[in-house]
């Protein structure tokens, strides 16, 4: 039996996946909320993007259960006591173990059988410079030269044709339910689908459903086999690092975030109504903060919080614990330090509602300060929380990876984007150049950011009413829309 290891970050990201189930039933039973998230979904891009972050989210779901694996018994010791390996692993890590565990000596090109350094042979009585053979990278065909490539569409094919079964078992079972939610049957459901008759672009979701799966399932199909996307200086498989870099950009993303919130809701609500000399104390703290530029004081953060670190190593069992500690921590300060901008805007929108006559009725017969901007002021600004919540997400993503670039992000025994585009920076120089390092960094850091700034315009455009714009949809023939 492994012994499990809770880290900081995987009950955050655990607590934070509860809220949202919670907040979901909470939706479910608001008929105000519901029709808004309704209205989120109409967008095209906000319901495709929400299917890339659920991948997202999915992969950082497997990668925040840790574990340490029990030992074999050594023979002549004492086996009482159960030992663990000193080594820190996720579900996501035993999962595809095989691709951990399928290290090369150093850098190998995508889907390649050889090495990308030659190496000094003797052949035919003769030194010659040539590729090494890879120790797992095609290490199967008996004839690479010859197998190599029909090895390569075969086994795509083959991952293509099982994700495409999947996608259309899954969209099958999704449409079978929403028929029984319209109460028609399945060909009804499959025709309003295609002749789009709704209001939500279902046929948009199976699509990018189908080609999620026409990506996945090759790649899973080819990964056992071949490095994909090749390997980095040490050996190491660069896809599976860009997968792992996703749970440390989603944790930075969504905590650091949160972290913004206790102090930006409080002080931008009591500034606003309060005003007087409340607001001028609070003014005066975010704009000094917002004075001193943020990668100065998060580097001073970071610097005080890594030396702590280093001088208390008792406090930590393994590696991973301590570069999880330092990853929340960053986060925290993240927060502590770019809650300015939501502070001000709340403190404006608090400056207006203060005058209505709801606000105005409540202080007239006596409902004390705390109550009103609990019960009248909060529900009110809540909509601006909520979006600015989502656009910050992205912005904090390519934050991290700015930091992580210039040395004072997560820890360097960590995955992230930030971190692989660093150490890309001396393979970008090299003759002939590794380039894949650096491509997968930026393609996968790209693909989260361009979802979560997608679907962030979808939950602006439905909550914000001064942020909507009227799209002109085209109908392939006039019908009714009926409920989604």
């Amino acid at each position: 039996m492994p012994k499990f290891v809770l880290l900081w970050t995987d009950v955050s990201v655990w607590l934070l996946v509860l809220a949202v189930l919670g907040y979901a039933i909470y939706v479910k039973r608001s008929p105000g909320l519901s029709a808004n998230w309704r209205k989120v979904f109409t967008h095209a891009s906000a319901l495709s993007s929400s299917l890339v972050l659920l991948f997202c989210l999915t992969i950082t779901v497997l990668d925040s259960v840790h574990f340490r694996s029990l030992l074999p018994p050594a023979a002549g010791a004492d086996n009482s006591k159960p030992a663990y390996d000193t080594r820190t692993q996720s579900l996501m890590d035993a999962l595809f173990s095989r691709v951990v565990n399928a290290r090369e000596a150093t850098y190998s090109r995508p889907l390649a059988y050889e090495g990308f350094t030659k190496e000094s042979a003797v052949v035919e009585g003769q030194i010659v410079r040539t590729s090494p053979r890879l120790k797992y990278g095609g290490a199967h065909l008996t004839d690479p030269a010859n197998q190599w490539l029909g090895d390569l569409a075969q086994r795509a094919l083959l991952g293509a044709a099982g994700g495409l079964a999947v996608a259309l078992a899954v969209s099958v079972l999704v449409l079978s339910s929403l028929s029984r939610h319209w109460q028609v049957s399945m060909g009804e459901g499959l025709r309003r689908v295609r002749e789009r008759e709704l209001a939500i672009p279902w046929h948009v979701a199976f699509w990018t459903a189908i080609v999620m799966a026409l990506l996945i399932g090759p790649t899973l199909a080819l990964m056992n086999h071949y490095h994909v996307l090749g390997t980095d200086r040490t050996g190491n498989d660069v896809l599976y690092q860009a997968l792992k870099s996703i749970r440390t950009a989603f944790v930075i993303g969504t905590l650091a975030t949160v972290a913004t919130l206790p102090l930006a809701v409080t002080l931008g609500i009591m500034a606003g109504y309060f005003r007087s000399w409340v607001d001028e104390v609070i003014q005066y703290i975010y704009t000094v903060l917002s004075s001193v530029p943020n990668i100065l004081l998060i580097a001073a953060c970071v610097l005080m919080v890594q030396v702590y670190l280093d001088k208390h190593p008792e406090l930590f069992e393994t590696g991973a614990e301590r570069s999880d500690l330092k990853l929340l921590l960053l986060c925290f300060i993240l927060g502590a330090t770019g809650w300015a901008g939501l502070c001000r805007l709340l403190r404006g929108e608090t400056m207006k509602l203060r005058e209505l006559d709801y606000v105005q009725a409540a202080n007239a017969f006596g409902v004390g300060h705390g109550r009103i901007m609990v019960r009248h002021i909060f529900p009110n600004v809540a909509h601006l929380m909520l979006i600015s919540t989502v656009l910050e997400f992205s912005a904090l993503i390519l934050y991290e990876a700015v930091l992580s670039y210039v040395g004072v992000g997560v820890d360097p025994s960590m995955n992230s984007f930030g971190g692989m585009i660093n150490l890309a920076r001396t393979e970008m120089s090299r003759d002939p150049i590794v380039w894949w390092s650096f491509a997968a960094a930026f393609g996968f850091m790209v693909s989260l950011v361009l979802a979560a700034n997608l679907f962030a315009d979808g939950v602006r455009d439905a909550f914000d009413p001064r942020a909507r714009v009227v799209r002109a949809k085209v109908l392939l023939k006039p019908a009714p829309k009926t409920a989604a």
